[in-house]
């Protein structure tokens, strides 16, 4: 079988001058290249650039596929509308990476399965169906960060080499309200980062609905009162920089988890993902 790779990167919130165009159309002579794309595959040889360089300074989404089993998402958002102390609970090594650069946020998300060949009759409308969990992270909607870290442990299930064993003991981070009722563009992340039902229906569980996120006002309010004054002052000023949405999401997502009781890790997510699969093999729908 030939090999095939597939690169795409689109620019969301400003598009390349004629300048920055000449400069990617300098990487490759084949791509398609407009003011806001640009689109190349391979069956034989390698692309000439660098995603991370053209992220960081031309593209704000890029989805890379290998028929060998590598899948790439990144995705580049401002620093003011999603900050780095919000996603870095959510990473998890090389699977789930994110740097800033003086303007922006990168987040860097990949899967792997070397036994499984990856057949795309037409890959070109993958990255369109996933790009708006870029907006959704930019009004403060963590969930396909959440998405992200558990796919990244789910490897596990298919590489038993992915982590050590102490990685059983890795707490959950923050679990987002909603995981129930996933939007289009988490769905298709979720499928392409190759997450498992099974574990996503686990996870799930303890993830409020989305409009009973807050939980009781009552206690919220006295969390709140009890906030650190540094602590307050710097949501204050996330408010002020226009990362209200963003504050109020990290400030929901850290109640949620200092006031709940029972945490769980990777090992109890894995374990209830794997009990799920054998009740259903043991009791087949009629």
């Amino acid at each position: 079988m030939s090999e095939y790779q597939y690169y795409e990167f689109v620019a969301v919130d400003r598009p390349l001058d004629p300048g920055e165009q000449a400069e990617v159309r300098s990487l490759s002579t084949r791509a398609e290249i407009t003011a806001t794309s640009f689109t190349n595959e391979y069956h034989w040889g390698n692309f000439r650039g660098d995603p991370v360089r053209m992220m960081e300074h031309y593209y704000d989404a890029h989805l890379y596929l290998a028929n060998w089993g590598t899948r790439r998402l990144m995705l580049r958002l401002p620093l003011n509308l999603l900050d780095l102390d919000e996603v870095d609970p959510y990473c998890v090594g090389d699977l789930v990476d994110a740097w800033t650069t003086e303007d922006h946020l990168v987040l860097d998300l990949s899967s792997e399965d070397e036994d499984g060949d990856d057949i795309v009759v037409d890959p070109r409308g993958w990255l369109a169906g996933i790009i708006g969990v870029r907006a959704e992270l930019a009004t403060g909607d963590l969930r396909p960060l959440y998405l992200a870290w558990l796919a990244a442990y789910g490897t596990w299930e298919r590489d038993e080499s992915a982590f050590g064993r102490d990685a059983d003991d890795d707490p959950e981070p923050p679990v987002p309200p909603g995981l129930r009722t996933l939007t289009a563009p988490q769905r298709a992340l979720a499928d392409f980062l190759r997450l498992d039902d099974d574990l996503l229906a686990v996870a799930a569980e303890t993830s409020p609905p989305l409009e009973r996120s807050t939980g009781d006002p009552d206690r919220l309010a006295t969390w709140v009162t009890n906030l650190p004054l540094a602590e307050k002052n710097r949501l204050l000023l996330r408010v002020v920089r226009d990362q209200a949405a963003g504050a109020r999401m990290e400030m929901l997502a850290r109640f949620r988890a200092e006031t709940t009781t029972a945490s769980r890790t990777v090992a109890d997510l894995l374990d209830g993902a794997a009990r799920r699969r054998n009740d259903r093999s043991s009791h087949p729908a009629t």
